[in-house]
């Protein structure tokens, strides 16, 4: 039976570098929150959204503003747990579907945001947590997101922090440095293979 290993970090962490490496290493790799946008890109999903939001949360073409729920379930701990009983339960049944399409793989990454939050953990055979310094991680993402310090940090204070992940994680990859990064994904590779 095809395990599946949890692939995890903070905001900015560097998360889905290191899972594109493991893919270039052959591994399968399913990335929950790029699948969950394309899931809230459909119309039933958008209206079933916008029924637990007071605000209107579209643009005027009809699509989600996700800068606005953004803003909203960051500062609504309650909103936010609204909008992940929607999302989530249509992102894990899309998971198992794609999980069945890979089968033949002996182990599939399975990178989740908030994977240790949502107790995610449970459903993996072994899980990576990816750390990088406070600092660097603000930096990337507002370059990235072009999002202030204040944002970021909003995001960071809703998520565990990586002493309180690595005491749940099986493996810890520190992201601070490329080459080192990918040794340690070559080091964890081989050790997935003997699971």
């Amino acid at each position: 039976m095809t395990k599946i290993i949890g692939l995890t970090g903070g905001i900015g962490s560097g998360k889905t570098t290191v899972a594109r490496f493991f893919e270039q290493n052959g591994v399968p790799v399913y990335i929950a929150d790029d699948e969950a946008r394309k899931l809230m890109d459909q119309v039933e999903i958008i209206a079933e959204i916008q029924s637990v939001f007071a605000e209107k949360i579209t643009d005027k073409d009809g699509n989600l503003d996700r800068k606005k729920i953004s803003q909203i379930v960051f500062k609504n701990r309650v909103q936010l747990e609204k909008l992940n009983a929607i999302i989530h339960p249509k992102v894990k049944a899309h998971f198992q579907h794609w999980l069945m399409e890979h089968a033949k793989y002996p182990f599939v990454i399975k990178e989740v945001a908030i994977l240790f939050e949502t107790k995610g953990h449970l459903q993996c055979d072994a899980t990576i947590l990816v750390t990088a310094p406070l600092e660097d991680r603000i930096n990337r993402v507002m370059k990235r997101d072009l999002k202030t310090r204040e944002e970021v940090l909003q995001v960071v204070e809703n998520q565990m922090t990586d002493k309180e992940k690595s005491s749940l994680a099986t493996f810890v990859i520190e992201n601070n440095e490329i080459e080192k990064m990918h040794k340690q994904v070559k080091i964890i590779l081989q050790k997935l293979k003997n699971l």
